[in-house]
């Protein structure tokens, strides 16, 4: 099943499977190691927070309303 990050919770993982956006937002994503095929795992999901996941072996922080144009896939 393919949902965008913003749905996944807390302690799900996935494997992205497709980025959108502009190319300044893709290029930010990209340069911190989030691509397809990268495997994560959603640490945080509070409404009306930012997402925090854990990928490449770091944590990092994701502004929610950009996170709806990642699409993982849960495993």
């Amino acid at each position: 099943m393919v949902v965008p990050l913003t749905e996944l919770d807390t302690g799900e993982k996935g494997r992205i499977k497709d980025i959108s956006g502009e190319r300044r937002y893709l290029s930010r994503i990209t340069s911190i190691g989030l691509n397809v095929g990268c495997e994560i795992e959603m640490l945080q999901n509070v409404k009306s927070r930012p997402l925090l996941v854990f990928g490449r072996d770091t944590m990092i922080a994701l502004n929610r309303s950009e996170s709806k144009h990642i699409l993982v896939e849960v495993l």
